[in-house]
């Protein structure tokens, strides 16, 4: 039977996970607002753009799997946990900023440009599948 006390501390736990991942997720949204053109939250909740939108989510996403990972990975050493989210974190971001350059700099055209166009594009698509995949890697890491 779960104690009170197993139960505070579980709570607490959940907390301080939530607490890092809200943490990284903004700074993920500062990221992908710094790399793109414009203001991403007027794009997204005034203006509507799924290239931006999808961009976003797909940052997110992989912020959420890092961090997941990281707790499933510590074994119940909140202390790991936290630690390791936070730095596997950062360099996730850093991650996938590099692979969204990256993108830009290879591929024809201006990326970054596209994402600010609010007509749907597909390589939005490519370059938020690139955002998982290095997200995935990255928890990967921590096995």
């Amino acid at each position: 039977m779960l104690m009170l006390a197993d139960l505070a501390a579980d709570a607490g736990a959940a907390l301080a996970y939530s607490a890092v991942g809200i943490v990284l997720m903004a700074v993920g949204f500062g990221v992908v607002d710094l790399l793109t053109p414009g203001d991403l939250r007027a794009q997204i909740w005034i203006e509507r753009n799924s290239n931006a939108a999808i961009l976003l989510a797909s940052n997110l996403f992989g912020v959420g799997i890092i961090v997941a990972v990281a707790i499933w990975t510590s074994e119940g050493k909140i202390a790991e946990a936290l630690l390791s989210s936070a730095i596997y974190g950062v360099i996730g971001l850093a991650a996938m900023a590099v692979a969204f350059v990256l993108l830009d700099a290879l591929t024809p055209g201006d990326f970054r440009a596209v994402v600010a166009d609010g007509e749907p594009h597909p390589a939005v698509w490519v370059t938020a599948s690139a955002h998982v995949a290095v997200a995935l890697v990255v928890a990967a890491g921590l096995t």
